[in-house]
């Protein structure tokens, strides 16, 4: 997974285009887009105004983690997405795309927001 395709092709993909399939799949479940707000807020420090302009911007995922400042506690997030262990994940970017699938994951799959934001 580590390889240079893949970290360009995620490189150059927009939130924008992945973040109605996160609402979506997080309100199929039962869950809130608030709860989603909050999970990608804890992970990039972007409150919901400063994630609506990134939207607007239509900002690739690289642009996106370069400006995010991601939570201390990120190491803690753990378990695998994809087929990977997200802990082993080599590329940064790569790795910080697949930490916010596993929080958007555990969200929908119905675990208590304490336990996504890790104790925070």
């Amino acid at each position: 997974m580590d390889n240079s395709n893949t970290h360009n092709r995620i490189a150059k993909m927009t939130f924008a285009s992945v973040y109605p399939l996160y609402v979506a799949k997080v309100e199929r479940k039962g869950r809130t887009k608030e709860e989603l707000h909050q999970i990608i807020e804890w992970l990039t420090g972007f409150d919901k105004k400063k994630l609506q302009e990134l939207i607007e911007e239509k900002v690739t995922f690289d642009a996106f983690f370069q400006r995010a400042s991601l939570n201390p506690n990120v190491s803690l997030i753990t378990g695998v997405i994809c087929g990977y262990r997200v802990e082993d994940i080599e590329d940064p970017l790569t790795q910080q795309v697949r930490y916010l699938d596993k929080l958007v994951d555990e969200l929908a799959k119905g675990r208590k927001m304490e336990k996504i934001l890790r104790g925070s």
